[in-house]
């Protein structure tokens, strides 16, 4: 039987992860703090004899766990900018030390480990789309570097391990994504939107909603995931779904699933925010055979049944 670490096994795209591992068999410990992962995003998993849990935070000294990993992915992270500018001490020390601790466990296991990047590290980008060769535009004492730094920091101590080939390890470079799980008031815009919209509340836009993103579903950024740590590629890899909308194309596209119109409240414009994002992913096409399925459409559906 294969096993996997999970760390920030409670959030949301851990959480999703977990249940595929155990699907596809794994034995699986989710490690997790709770900082602002949820116990209840684990209550399938737990109901499964093949996984076990430990409240522990990857920044302190990991113990043994009595087991070999076959993979281990390190998830745990803040990851939108209410929670990281509310923990950035926490941001940075478990994208550094965290990385280092799980670095050192997979190291001593033989493990595969996955470092969950971020497509933050490309900063304000100046190349559309962006290439996982763009080396970013990215203020590196701005409000925001304490994620966007942190996950560059940890990108670089991923990246030395394996040139002094201590460790097996693969990169990815998560883009926007949603689905079930995603909190509600994480300040993540899918999530935001459609929570204001179902209350009844004006939609609140940072600026005048013609910055753009790109949005991929859950379940697509899970399998590209799973064919990451199958593969034996480096990278890193962008994972996203590269169909690009402003903000203001988002609002109408809820608007029309939930046949309503809806107010927006417009907002200053936050400080260092991309004015432009979209994944280019013909690495991951190459590499892994990937590329997302499910369309807006019909994530946004599934997000909104979920509710």
């Amino acid at each position: 039987m294969k096993s996997a670490l999970v760390s920030g096994a409670a959030g949301f795209v851990g959480s999703h992860l977990v249940d595929r591992l155990l699907e596809e068999g794994f034995a699986v410990v989710g490690v997790d703090n709770f900082i602002t992962g949820k116990e209840e995003n684990l209550n399938s998993a737990k109901s499964n004899s093949k996984f076990s849990f430990l409240d522990l935070d990857v920044v302190s000294e990991i113990p043994d766990l009595g087991m070999k990993f076959d993979y281990i992915f390190h998830a745990a992270s803040p990851a939108s900018p209410p929670k990281y500018f509310k923990y950035p001490i926490e941001t940075m020390m478990v994208n550094s030390i965290g990385t280092k601790n799980l670095l050192d466990l997979a190291e001593k296991n033989n493990s595969r480990l996955i470092f969950f990047s971020t497509s933050e590290v490309y900063g304000d980008p100046l190349e559309h789309p962006q290439r996982e060769s763009y080396w970013g535009n990215v203020n590196p004492i701005g409000p925001r570097s304490i994620y966007d730094e942190a996950k560059r920091f940890g990108e670089a101590l991923v990246a030395q391990r394996v040139r002094a080939k201590k460790v097996n390890a693969g990169i990815i470079r998560i883009f926007n994504t949603y689905g079930p799980r995603l909190d509600p008031h994480d300040g993540r815009v899918v999530s935001t939107f459609i929570r204001q919209a179902i209350n009844g509340e004006p939609l609140t836009v940072n600026g005048d909603g013609n910055q753009t993103r790109s949005f991929c579903y859950i379940t697509d950024l899970i399998d590209g995931i799973f064919k990451m740590a199958e593969s034996h590629e480096f990278g890193p890899i962008n994972l996203g779904n590269p169909n690009e909308m402003t903000l203001n194309e988002l609002i109408e596209e809820i608007s029309k699933l939930l046949s309503k119109n809806l107010d927006t409240t417009n907002l200053p414009e936050l400080k260092d925010d991309p004015v432009r994002r979209k994944p280019d992913i013909s690495l991951a096409k190459e590499k892994l055979g990937w590329e997302p399925k499910v369309s807006l459409t019909q994530g946004l559906q599934l997000l909104i049944n979920s509710q």
